[in-house]
């Protein structure tokens, strides 16, 4: 490997449709931290849903395009801890049984890794750029907190912008309650977790709310917005990234950066 490693982006699905701006944030930050990054156009959903929802069939199908679109390359970065853990966990799980597919998962499973753990868990990174002139809390998604242990890294390089605060909530690594189609099979008893994460997400009294997980940040966007609630909510990696001129989620899609990176 090169001292300037080869990195494909996997985009993600919310990313890609309800969030660019944090695909481009993470591409800002992977090359900061020395890297090549690309963006392999062959990409798709890492198949989670259908997993999630023991169609094991159809998740096996997706997962073979997503090997498929990231052989070759040094390593592969999600700005998402579900997603990242659906490819580095569960796939060699889906393909234990599989003599062709099972170490092809494995070796993917090798070079696959969240955001933030990257940078500063494989690269190194210990300060961004970046300043941001507020106050944040942050919560810790699932995903990421209990299959990739990421904890520790967000808050040590949000700990090196200039003029930021951190401010923790109560129950950080407490589920928001979204959890994929969970949401939608039990809404009642999602509503009233992300009405407690709500909660003290409020308590916290920080102007912005942080995650690593689309997913989460846009279920508990929503609720804040329906409590008339002045936070805002952002992906981490745009705050590291410094680019935080695009609207709170929950509040205007996203769109591509001006200023961010071409291709």
């Amino acid at each position: 490997m090169s001292d300037t490693p080869r990195v494909a982006l996997f985009v993600t699905c919310l990313a890609d449709l309800f969030r660019p701006s944090v695909g481009f944030a993470a591409v800002k930050l992977m090359e900061e931290a020395g890297c090549a990054v690309e963006v392999p156009r062959a990409q798709t959903c890492c198949g989670q849903p259908a997993y999630n929802s023991g169609d094991k069939a159809d998740a096996r199908g997706i997962a073979e395009v997503t090997i498929r679109a990231f052989e070759g390359y040094d390593y592969v970065v999600a700005p998402s801890g579900s997603c990242a853990a659906m490819v580095k966990k569960h796939y060699p799980a889906l393909f234990a049984d599989d003599p062709v597919w099972g170490p092809r998962a494995q070796e993917l499973s090798a070079r696959t890794f969240e955001l933030v753990s990257f940078l500063t868990d494989v690269r190194g990174m210990k300060k961004v750029e970046a300043s941001f002139d507020g106050t944040v809390t942050y919560h810790d998604s699932c995903s990421g907190l209990r299959e990739l242990g990421i904890a520790a890294q967000p808050r040590a390089l949000l700990a090196s912008m200039d003029g930021l605060e951190l401010k923790e909530m109560s129950d950080s690594d407490v589920c928001c309650g979204f959890g994929g189609t969970f949401a939608v099979k039990y809404a009642d008893i999602s509503n009233k977790m992300v009405s407690k994460k709500t909660a003290n997400v409020a308590s916290a009294e920080a102007d912005v709310l942080l995650a690593g997980d689309l997913g989460c940040l846009m279920n508990m966007a929503g609720k804040l917005k329906r409590q008339g609630s002045k936070t805002q909510v952002r992906h981490v990696a745009e705050v590291l990234a410094g680019m935080t001129d695009q609207p709170p989620i929950g509040e205007g899609k996203g769109k591509k950066p001006r200023n961010g990176p071409k291709g």
